[in-house]
């Protein structure tokens, strides 16, 4: 099992910030050889019961990673958003946590946990997961925060 945080700060709003954190389709564009699918829920509107599908890889070595939105509280108001996903797949297991915060300026601040477990891996290399893992879901945030 592998547990990261992610930190970023935008200039965008926090309720910006969000919208484009939590347009879960939009993932496929920045994280590499990856889909989305949703597949349950109002997609526009995100919500708890949403649910989405990952698929990562190339041909025979693809994968599916279901989540499921267990957790929906936008930023409104100053209080911070957050978003929690289970996620429910055979290979890859664990949870993530999105929360969106106002920020100094009128931006935000964005803080993204996850915990992570990935069948089959021995142990002894969460350290490496953990590394890999924290640079594809830093360098997701920073392109989904930056992208137009």
């Amino acid at each position: 099992m592998v547990q990261f945080c992610v930190r970023r700060d935008s200039a965008l709003s926090a309720g910006e910030a969000w919208r484009r954190l939590t347009l879960w389709e939009r993932h496929g564009d920045v994280v590499p050889l990856t889909r989305i699918t949703v597949v349950a829920g109002a997609a526009a509107e995100g919500g708890v019961g949403t649910v989405f599908v990952a698929r990562s890889g190339v041909g025979a070595l693809a994968f599916d990673d279901p989540m499921e939105v267990v957790l929906w509280r936008p930023p409104v108001g100053g209080r911070a958003g957050v978003c929690r996903l289970v996620k429910r797949g055979s290979l890859v297991t664990g949870w993530a946590e999105i929360e969106v915060r106002s920020g100094v300026g009128g931006g935000s601040r964005v803080v993204w946990r996850e915990e992570l477990r990935v069948r089959g891996v021995p142990r002894i290399f969460d350290s490496l997961v953990g590394w890999v893992a924290r640079w594809v879901f830093g360098r997701a945030v920073r392109r989904l925060l930056a992208r137009p």
